[in-house]
């Protein structure tokens, strides 16, 4: 069988986060290969009808799909699917519409908000209302970009009055890709969990809580920018990934599996995703984001806790494929 692997072009000079979609278009190439498959990858670019026609050309079976942004613009994200859509061409990980949904940070909120999914409120420059401003410490993030993109120290803003906050956010739009908005800082623990699709549903991989090891005083506990991708910084070095729980936190465990769990219903996820929480001081989960065709680099989090669970790389493409 024929496949393709979509990802996003990458221009030179671009940063590690996106540069990373590289590495695992090489991976998942080799694992296709290795387990049969005749891939063939294709950078994915705004000319999208060079990218149809060369789809036509080429014919493939289905397309694995590990495109995350386009022009590296995350909000055009769901154009990859789409475009498959309409060739009729099956494809790995969420459909359109899911991948549109979970991309837009604030619109998923507002589905998670709207079926009592416990997600911190947030105020929008483009949605007043939403939620009533209370004072307080707030994240300035982008409403569309990933991989903790322009998030760093000074994205922690204290507000005690949203006139502020509406000023501190559009000093800030330009660095978080056009779009932002304020979400309520949720002081606390930070988790990622995992889910792969299986014969019977989805499987919640195990748990990995992000330590934040040695941080002094008056450092915010967040996984920002740095701490994903520059090796040499102190926020890499000190936020290792942990799978070892003592006992008295298997509640909150199988908490946070459920919720995990209701996330890929509720936005009808397919193949794998993964669920970021905070757990405030009280151990209330927060659902963060939900991330879907999350980065299978064999380094990254979610492969991380597949090889944890016992399954190998090229098992777990195999799981992916069974689910399209």
């Amino acid at each position: 069988m024929k496949a393709v692997v979509l990802h996003g072009e990458v221009p030179e000079g671009a940063g590690r986060d996106e540069q990373d979609v590289l590495v695992q278009a090489t991976q998942v190439s080799r694992s296709l290969a290795e387990l049969g498959y005749k891939p063939t990858a294709i950078a994915v670019s705004a000319d999208f009808t060079r990218l149809i026609e060369h789809l036509n050309i080429l014919q493939p079976d289905f397309a694995f799909n590990l495109v995350e942004s386009v022009m590296g613009q995350g909000r055009l994200i769901h154009m990859a699917p789409s475009i498959l859509d309409y060739l009729k061409i099956s494809y790995t990980g969420a459909r359109t519409e899911a991948v549109f949904v979970t991309s837009h940070k604030l619109l998923a909120k507002k589905f998670l908000q709207m079926y009592g999914l416990d997600t911190p409120p947030w105020i929008s420059p483009d949605d007043p209302g939403a939620n009533p401003f209370m004072p307080g410490a707030y994240m300035i993030k982008s409403a569309w970009e990933h991989a903790s993109v322009g998030l760093d120290d000074d994205s922690i803003v204290s507000a005690q009055n949203e006139k502020k906050l509406h000023k501190i956010m559009k000093t800030k739009r330009d660095c978080l890709g056009g779009d932002c908005f304020a979400e309520a800082f949720i002081a606390g623990r930070e988790f990622n969990l995992s889910l792969l699709a299986g014969p019977v549903g989805p499987e919640v991989l195990p748990a990995a809580e992000i330590r934040f090891d040695d941080y002094p005083p008056g450092k915010h506990r967040i996984v920002g920018y740095r701490a994903k991708w520059d090796e040499d910084s102190f926020e890499y070095r000190h936020t290792p990934r942990s799978f070892d729980f003592r006992a008295e936190d298997a509640p909150l465990l199988e908490k946070l599996a459920d919720l995990a769990v209701r996330c890929w219903r509720l936005f009808d996820l397919k193949g794998y995703a993964r669920v970021d929480f905070r757990v405030d001081e009280m151990g209330r989960p927060w659902i963060l984001e939900i991330n879907a065709n999350p980065c299978l680099s064999e380094d990254a989090g979610f492969y991380a806790a597949a090889r944890r669970a016992g399954l190998k790389f090229n098992r777990v493409i195999e799981r992916i494929i069974a689910d399209i």
